[in-house]
């Protein structure tokens, strides 16, 4: 059986770990608080891999640790790190530094220049691009989707889930007055040879659809989500930082940066550049939850 060339011994990163004792001065004051971390490389000061954590010593103790890293670990010089209040202000910030750094080793988190989603346009659904619509305010939008195929790939496993028609979908095209090849199956209900009206179908596929509904922008404009820092237990306690305390200023699912005082909010650029899905899946539960402090900016 052929091996890949990546898994081929002489291509097996781990085999030649060691543990990388350049880096050992960049923990001596890494904090056990929330906060986003960067390895840099040599030339240029290059960003490799930006990652976060709820404690920054204890994850980055974890990749020196990590054999399966060493090709990163060989490249990086030196750590750097931004402390932030909490969890909710890391996944904004470290979403917000790959997309304008596009560090070497991060894959994940890179803006789509495709994100799309499903709007219904009479029985079928139909797919929209966030270029073209806002998708924080627009309502009856469906899933977020970072191409076309990957838009028709959803809807086929949203059919097959609920035994809806492709044809009807229009995922196939279906000769005139023949039904489709998964009804003969029972993969479909069968609209397509009667066995269910369209209006039935349609109803099923809305149904369907509402677990993946877009939430629209709850809001009349910018808001701050107010976040604190909370030493977790067992750990020693830290000096004061001024990032202990956190307002994440928002607009339309987007991060637009984080200050310390309501005041300081106007000197950010308070409009969002685009539908950011990033953000979205990041502040959709702790905005919508009312569990957050928010205030209006």
């Amino acid at each position: 059986m052929h091996i890949p060339a990546r898994r081929r011994p002489e291509f097996d990163e781990a085999r030649y770990y060691e543990y990388p004792e350049h880096l050992r001065a960049a923990l001596a004051d890494m904090p056990a608080a929330p906060g986003v971390y960067t390895f840099h490389g040599e030339e240029g000061d290059l960003p490799l891999y930006i990652g976060k954590s709820i404690n920054l010593r204890n994850r980055l103790l974890a990749h020196l640790r990590t054999p399966d890293e060493a090709r990163m670990l060989r490249q990086t010089r030196r750590i750097s790190h931004i402390r932030t209040a909490g969890e909710i202000g890391a996944l904004l910030l470290e979403a917000k530094l790959i997309k304008e750094l596009h560090p070497l080793f991060n894959q994940k988190l890179r803006r789509s220049r495709q994100l799309c989603a499903l709007r219904m346009n009479g029985d079928r659904p139909e797919v929209v691009y966030a270029k073209d619509i806002q998708f924080a305010t627009e309502s009856g939008l469906y899933g977020l989707f970072n191409s076309h195929r990957a838009a028709q790939e959803g809807l086929r496993k949203l059919a097959d889930q609920h035994k809806l028609c492709y044809g009807a979908l229009g995922l196939e095209k279906l000769p005139p007055g023949k039904a489709c090849f998964r009804a003969m199956l029972h993969q479909c209900a069968g609209v397509c040879r009667g066995d269910e009206s369209p209006n039935a179908h349609r109803q099923r596929l809305c149904t369907a659809l509402l677990d993946l509904q877009i939430a629209t922008w709850p809001y009349p404009g910018t808001v701050g989500l107010v976040e604190r820092f909370t030493p977790e237990r067992n750990e020693s306690a830290l000096p004061p930082h001024a990032n202990d305390v956190q307002i994440h200023v928002l607009r339309h699912w987007c991060y637009l940066g984080s200050v310390s005082k309501p005041e300081e909010a106007s000197a950010l650029d308070c409009v969002a550049a685009g539908f950011d899905a990033d953000g979205y899946k990041i502040l959709c539960k702790p905005l919508l939850s009312g569990r957050s402090e928010i205030i209006l900016l």
